[in-house]
């Protein structure tokens, strides 16, 4: 299965064993919960998506990567203890906690949340002295004495022998205790998680170019060559960076994360190649409307350049959509406070100020808490932050324009933020009259052709953009959308009626 499926079946596993029965104990026995065993090539994501499943359920994720484990820091250390057996005193050999299961119990203390994830990757590379005591664990969930606490399920992750010499198999009787998911390579799958995650444009189109560079491990006479997703997200994050900071990006700095000559060297080469074409084709202005472009230059130009050109719009549309999204959230978070705000200036007439600033104080350092324990993703803490921010400029508001009368201090508070909510909607008329010159300009050069396919293909395999469409709408998209379907089912018809009368 790809890393989506995988997602899913990870998540589906955990949710089965969390569930509790009516007298509150686990519906499946913690001894038939066997620990899932991932399977797949090296960083296709199985880590991240640990992450995901974490957070989108709630729950506590505790990880390590097992091959830097001694058997000591594994299991414990060894210490003498004093024990009484049948009226006698015997020196017995103890063992101090597993530092493991102690990060275990540390994260439930942090979070106050019982319930979790202890993820272990590279299971099937450790050391000769640590393996029988991953046996151990994987078999009755114990390193050394100590038991994984009950609400911790045990994921684990490892990669095939023919992407790592240090494998090591495990046995029939440790495999017929564990669920073993295989996971193999697929854009697609990372294609959607890609977007939401903002990967860079230049990436995202270079690999609908060229999908077969995606993902490549080689390993022959020349050595090891190898891209992966893991490469692809990383090489990104560093681009933009970069692009701010005004630095070159070359095949030599690309090699760094794609460690392949020849591939490195081709999107070297695309990533000129793209940024010429965000000159000569000026997106903003194709967004509003007001472009002067010859189409039919546009129109024969090769199929790689028209890509690019789809891939330039799609990103720049991606990044209003995400702003939409951001705006839309955190100002639904301003008015939950608000609020509470109300509902508090009814018992504590005109503290307004001190109301709002508690509640802005709290709101920051239950954000704070999150991010420390890890349980809120990058969307969600860039969102919380400029609900924090306005709230912040909403004390410092109040405080220069405090009347001391409750009612009049909420007044200039709602003002305020129906100031801020019809700005909001300005900018959904502005991306909306950017989808639409999109559109115009998409079918004014390529008509309805494979180039809008294409287009409309980007737009709704995005989670901002089908977000902002399902939430706002746009008569455009909807209609274009349409007539391809109606296209696609009219050719199928057609295609059938053939067949069934047999003309060749």
């Amino acid at each position: 299965m790809n890393i989506k499926e995988a997602k899913q079946e990870v998540k589906n596993t955990i949710t089965a064993y969390l569930k509790k029965d009516d007298m509150g104990e686990y519906a499946i026995p913690i001894e038939r919960q066997r620990p899932l065993l991932l399977m797949g090539p090296p960083g296709i994501g199985k880590t991240a998506i640990m992450e995901q499943v974490a957070k989108e359920l709630g729950i506590n994720l505790v990880s390590y990567t097992i091959t830097h484990h001694t058997r000591q820091s594994a299991i414990g250390l060894p210490f003498i203890s004093k024990k009484e057996y049948d009226g006698r005193e015997y020196s017995v050999t103890e063992y101090t906690m597993s530092e493991i299961i102690a990060s275990v119990y540390e994260q439930i203390e942090k979070t106050g949340i019982e319930e979790g994830i202890l993820f272990l990757d590279e299971i099937n590379c450790v050391s000769e002295t640590l393996a029988p005591t991953m046996l151990q664990f994987l078999q009755y969930k114990k390193f050394g004495n100590h038991q994984v606490p009950k609400g911790f399920v045990i994921v684990t992750a490892g990669n095939p022998p023919e992407f790592n010499k240090s494998v090591r198999d495990f046995d029939i009787v440790t495999l017929d205790r564990v669920k073993r998911i295989f996971i193999e390579e697929d854009y697609s799958a990372w294609r959607e998680y890609a977007y939401k995650a903002g990967i860079h444009g230049a990436i995202m189109a270079y690999l609908e170019i060229k999908k077969r560079n995606f993902y490549n491990v080689v390993s022959d006479v020349e050595g090891k060559r190898f891209v992966t997703a893991r490469g692809w997200e990383d090489l990104s994050h560093v681009m933009k960076v970069y692009e701010e900071l005004r630095i070159p990006i070359n095949k030599d700095f690309v090699v760094q994360y794609l460690q392949d000559d020849e591939i490195a060297g081709d999107f070297a080469n695309y990533y000129e190649l793209y940024n010429k074409y965000k000159n000569i084709y000026r997106i903003p202005e194709i967004l509003e409307g007001t472009v002067q472009i010859d189409g039919t230059l546009i129109k024969d130009a090769p199929f790689d350049e028209k890509l690019s050109l789809i891939g330039l719009l799609t990103d720049a549309l991606t990044q209003e959509f995400k702003t939409y999204v951001y705006e839309l959230e955190s100002q639904k978070q301003l008015l939950e406070q608000l609020k509470y705000l109300r509902e508090e200036l009814k018992l504590e007439k005109g503290a307004a100020v001190a109301i709002l600033g508690r509640l802005t104080e709290s709101k920051r350092q239950i954000y704070e808490k999150q991010k420390e324990n890890n349980i809120i993703d990058k969307d969600e803490q860039k969102i919380a932050g400029m609900a924090i921010k306005r709230m912040t400029e909403m004390v410092d508001f109040l405080k220069a324009e405090t009347t001391g009368n409750s009612a009049t201090d909420f007044s200039l508070i709602k003002d305020r933020f129906d100031t801020i909510e019809f700005v909001r909607k300005e900018s959904i008329s502005n991306i909306q009259k950017h989808l639409d010159n999109a559109f115009d300009f998409m079918v004014k050069v390529y008509g309805e052709g494979q180039e809008l396919v294409i287009f409309l293909t980007e737009l709704s395999s995005g989670y901002y953009s089908l977000k902002f469409i399902s939430e706002c709408g746009n008569e455009a998209f909807y209609k274009y959308n349409k007539l391809l379907l109606l296209k696609e089912n009219r050719s199928k018809l057609t295609e059938e009626a053939i067949e069934l009368l047999g003309i060749s």
